[in-house]
């Protein structure tokens, strides 16, 4: 081995990144006036990406892998170099290198809160935050957009970038939707995928960063809460009481057994005022109850009304359709014979021709009278 061999093997480089942090997204390897060897090892590993930049021009770029620097791997620098036979001495150059593992717990939040107009509360102000997951889409917009001279860049610098875009966003997706309050609520999943559409444009072609997923949550005002949770309450008590009142043998017997517990507990008399409060409670669902039940009965025995003169009906005389035929007319057809109930009918509403006994409203056309008690009935 020659003394120049020698020497090369000497000054051999390794070109790696060995930092393992989620929350840094590029770093620049630090080289004395960043020369690079002939021969130089260059190390990328899962999740990284390496840039050469020579005097400011981004040259060649390098995904996971182990590579031997020479000619044929650093195409775009030989061009820029001018290296027509290779290159033996040592050359400068920047070597940035990407995380392009995602980041998966970036906070969001609007600043401010943001005024919409409710059907139910008239303007109401609402807020939102969530999580965001980001990662390097395209190292090379990156680069140039966000990196610029940085030695690093940390998670904190695109953070606040996409705070302002999320929540920019975030005010266009509510007032295009036009929700209310209880449907932003009610639809925070739905409008997640939403949101995230919308961000994803914003941020992928102008910083070179890919938006996988937002989460969001809405905050509503603390009486606009405080209301809502008061119309659940009262309408859960309402149904319960109802279902209460259907069941009243259960119900009395639960509020016996609740009144004699607590009677047991309190020996110094305060049971006695539960049993009191416990019987009005029982005789006030008792009186709700019968209530009810009378009102049931007397929509039960309440006849039908009765069928009014202007209806009226067709009527099928040797195969021919006659009338229209008022009920007054109809009664002396019946009389006369011209109407049994047999005879096909038709009136505004039906479907077709019908028997005359199988229209609800001639059934009474054809009804006999009982026999007058006392008297033999007829054989």
């Amino acid at each position: 081995m020659g003394l120049m061999d020698k020497l090369r093997g000497e000054f051999v480089d390794i070109i790696e990144w060995l930092e393992d942090s989620r929350t840094l997204l590029a770093w620049r390897f630090p080289r004395y006036q960043n020369e690079i060897k002939q021969g130089a090892q260059l190390i990328v590993r899962e999740g990284q990406l390496a840039i050469f930049v020579y005097q400011g021009q981004l040259a060649d770029t390098f995904g996971p892998g182990t590579y031997t620097l020479n000619t044929q791997n650093l195409p775009i620098m030989s061009t820029i170099q001018g290296w027509k036979y290779g290159f033996n001495s040592p050359f400068r150059s920047e070597v940035y290198f990407v995380n392009t593992r995602p980041v998966t717990d970036l906070r969001w939040g609007t600043p401010n809160p943001i005024t919409i107009r409710d059907p139910d509360f008239g303007m109401v102000q609402v807020r939102a935050n969530g999580l965001c997951v980001v990662r390097v889409a395209d190292p090379v917009i990156f680069l140039r957009q966000i990196i610029g001279t940085d030695s690093n860049v940390d998670v904190e610098e695109v953070t606040e970038l996409l705070r302002r875009e999320i929540s920019q966003a975030f005010s266009d997706m509510i007032m295009q939707t036009g929700l209310g309050a209880i449907d932003l609520q009610g639809r925070q999943t739905e409008l997640s995928g939403q949101l995230t559409e919308m961000v994803r444009p914003r941020v992928d072609d102008e910083f070179g960063l890919f938006i996988q997923s937002i989460t969001m949550n809405v905050s509503l005002p603390d009486e606009i809460t405080q209301a809502m949770t008061r119309g659940v309450a009262k309408g859960v008590e309402e149904a319960g009481w109802m279902n209460q009142l259907n069941d009243m043998d259960k119900y009395q017997r639960a509020k016996q057994s609740d009144a004699m517990t607590s009677a047991a507990s309190n020996p110094a008399g305060s049971g006695m005022g539960e049993m009191m409060g416990a019987g009005m409670g029982m005789a006030m669902a008792q009186q709700m109850m019968n209530q009810q039940s009378q009102q049931s009965q007397q929509s039960q025995q309440t006849p039908p009304p009765l069928l009014q003169d202007s209806q009226t009906f067709h009527v099928e005389i040797q195969g021919s359709a006659a009338g229209p035929y008022h009920l007054g007319q109809l009664r002396g057809m019946v009389d006369n014979g011209q109407l049994t109930t047999h005879t096909l009918v038709w009136s505004a509403g039906m479907a077709g021709w019908m028997p005359a006994n199988q229209v609800p409203a001639l059934r009474m056309l054809f009804a006999s009278p009982p026999p007058i008690p006392g008297q033999p009935v007829a054989e």
